[in-house]
């Protein structure tokens, strides 16, 4: 695409905040640089905006090239573009985030890339502006657990209240009152509780649920208040 324009001309990449959860824990997939400068450091999983596609695209492309998933839930976290982020040159970012169901993407590609996953509360120095995208990223991402009952790209198809509150917990990185949890989600309405259940969780076993379709009914009250970082729901 040839430009009029006489302005200097600047870098323009996507970075994806991938999270996943897996055994009680929130989760976020991450690479080895493979470029000066940082050669070598944990990333965020990320590419460069090509010429013919929209920043949505690309962020798309980019989630496709390292997970083999198509169709993931994305949300725009922010534009970082302080002049001195990168030490390569004016590179400007789109942070996206993104929620993947870990057991259904394609491994061997996260290893033919050298990525791995890591628990959120164990990650690695991240180069450059990174643990900055990922601090917003999970603010967003417990901003629209805290509107809307999130779950269906995490956990699988069929769940039990107690998994779906382990995940929230993993996600606000604190505990929930079980009873005030259960409460408060069934007042929902957008799950569908089935006539099976887990016996491994208790003796009277549980029921598993799972979300209704096109559940995206309109909430009258937060699911969680953020300002208070107590046992509540």
């Amino acid at each position: 695409m040839k430009s009029g324009y006489k302005y200097s001309k600047h870098h323009v990449a996507v970075d994806c905040i991938i999270f996943g959860y897996e055994k009680n824990a929130l989760k976020l997939l991450l690479t080895r640089r493979v470029f000066e400068p940082e050669k070598g450091k944990w990333s965020l999983v990320g590419g460069w905006l090509r010429e013919n596609e929209t920043v949505e695209e690309a962020a798309a492309r980019v989630l496709l090239q390292f997970t083999g998933l198509k169709d993931i839930y994305l949300d725009q976290v922010h534009v970082f573009s302080d002049p001195e982020r990168d030490f390569g040159g004016r590179v400007l970012s789109i942070a996206f985030y993104a929620m993947i169901r870990i057991d259904q993407h394609d491994k061997k590609l996260v290893e033919k890339h050298g990525a791995k996953w890591w628990n959120y509360n164990r990650i690695p120095d991240l180069i450059f502006d990174h643990s900055e995208m990922l601090e917003s990223a999970h603010e967003k991402l417990k901003l629209k657990a805290s509107y809307e009952l999130i779950g269906e790209r995490l956990l699988p198809s069929r769940f039990t209240m107690l998994q779906l509150r382990k995940l929230y917990e993993a996600i606000f990185q604190y505990s929930f009152d079980p009873g005030n949890f259960r409460k408060k989600v069934l007042s929902l309405r957008v799950l569908k509780k089935l006539n099976i259940k887990n016996t491994t969780e208790s003796k009277r076993g549980a029921y598993y649920f799972s979300f209704k379709k096109k559940s995206e009914f309109p909430l009258s009250d937060r699911i969680v208040k953020l300002h208070n970082k107590t046992s509540h729901s």
